[in-house]
């Protein structure tokens, strides 16, 4: 798995309290980043889950869709602020192979 590519992974903005701290997630590398580093506490059901699917993502085991849903329920679950970014599903195969 490439740690500093956004292909697979629509971006999402953090907010994670304090002096309008905030962080960009746009790649595997930036998630376990904010999980591991950033995270305002370390327990909860559903960051103990985005945990681990960030370290199956980095094994190969688990995509990186399943990744940002986990990613989001933690953050609903901290009572973060997130703004998230939706991928235009109307694009072609060409464009998105381009």
């Amino acid at each position: 798995m490439q740690w500093n590519t956004s292909a697979d992974f629509a971006p999402l903005v953090l907010f994670l309290g304090g002096e309008h701290k905030r962080k960009i997630v746009r790649t595997l590398h930036d998630a376990a980043e904010v999980l591991m580093v950033d995270w305002p506490f370390e327990d909860g059901e559903e960051y103990v889950a985005a945990v681990k699917a960030c370290a199956d993502a980095v094994m190969g085991h688990t995509g990186m869709d399943q990744l940002r849903e986990l990613l989001l329920r933690a953050a609903r679950e901290a009572g973060m602020g997130v703004l998230t970014v939706i991928p235009d599903s109307r694009k072609t195969t060409a464009e998105m192979a381009a």
